[in-house]
Formats: C-alpha cells, sequence, structure tokens
C-alpha cells in the first residue's frame, strides 16, 4: 500500500480477469476489425466507448488519448488499422465537459519544464470548444498522406448530461 490512503487496484483487476477468463469466447477472432471501423476518443473514464456506439468485441478499433485529438501517434495507428487490417471508416468521438477545456496549455508546459528541467516534444492540444476541435481533427486525417481512406470520416461530441452523440459538421468553407 501506498501512502495517502491509495489503493492499488491490481488485485481487483485480476479478479476481474480471473471472471473474464473464465466466460472467454473470443478464441481465434481475427485481429481485422468485423466492421471495418476505427474510433478515436477521448480517454476520459466517462466514456464507455463500446456501449456509446453500441460496439461488441471485434468490431472496431479504438485509440484512445487524452482528447480524443488526432496526433501523429493516431495517425500511426490509424495508418495501420487501414493499411494493414483492412479498416475504412473513422469515427472520432470528443465529448462536453472535457479536462482539456479547463487547462491553459502554455501555463501546464511551463509548470512541467519548472518541475523537471525539460519541456516535452509533444503538444498539449487543448481546446475550448469540442465541436471545432473534432472539425480540426477531422481536417488532420484528412490532409494525412499516410491515410489512403478518407471517404468516412465522420466526428461526433458525446454529450456527458445525456448519453446523446452530437455530429460535428465542418463549416462550409473547410469541408474541401
Amino acid at each position: 500500500m501506498t501512502g495517502g490512503g491509495f489503493h492499488p487496484g491490481t488485485p481487483e483487476l485480476l479478479d476481474g480477469n480471473a471472471a473474464y477468463a473464465r466466460d472467454f469466447d473470443g478464441a481465434g477472432m481475427p485481429a481485422a476489425p468485423a466492421r471495418r471501423l476505427a474510433v478515436v476518443a477521448c480517454m476520459d473514464a466517462r466514456l464507455d466507448v463500446p456501449r456509446i456506439l453500441g460496439l461488441r468485441a471485434g468490431e472496431a478499433h479504438i485509440v484512445r488519448n487524452a482528447g480524443g485529438v488526432v496526433t501523429d501517434d493516431v495517425i500511426r495507428s490509424l495508418c495501420l488499422s487501414q493499411r494493414a487490417l483492412g479498416t475504412r471508416e473513422v469515427v472520432l468521438v470528443h465529448h462536453t465537459g472535457c479536462g482539456l477545456q479547463l487547462i491553459d496549455g502554455d501555463r501546464f508546459l511551463a509548470e512541467l519544464e519548472a518541475e523537471t528541467g525539460s519541456r516535452p516534444s509533444w503538444p498539449l492540444e487543448t481546446f475550448t470548444d469540442p465541436y471545432d476541435d473534432v472539425a480540426e481533427s477531422i481536417l488532420r486525417l484528412r490532409s494525412s498522406p499516410f491515410l489512403p481512406h478518407k471517404d468516412h470520416i465522420r466526428g461526433f461530441v458525446y454529450d456527458v448530461a445525456d448519453g446523446r452523440l452530437h455530429e460535428a459538421d465542418l463549416p462550409a468553407a473547410r469541408r474541401d
């Protein structure tokens, strides 16, 4: 046990895995997702991405990070997903009340640099409006030379208050 009353959850996680393994029926499931779908979503613990989208194991690749933003690593994952494992559609899921909306990126990075002595090479990717950020992420995907399949990219904002998805459309001037 560590200080501050924190109790590591690993024993409970292993118990959960044992229960999962008792009823496991996924042996032989292919690595390529059955729906040929890749989802990019925020890592926020409130988002149960498979349930939100009605997905089951084996139907989609799900890539998660802080904010669900399209970074170089997300493009790397989608490149492999499309080129090696046959996905053809990308769905972005951002959400209301995202922690990245509350952080002053410059201040956060300055504090990190002051504490560690170095500034990270990666951008923090904070934003103020999840709809605008979805639009930016769609544009990043469409402009990537590494993704061959860009015809079926859609973005949504999940409302943490009611559980609904709302499509984030690109402004007409930015669709092409």
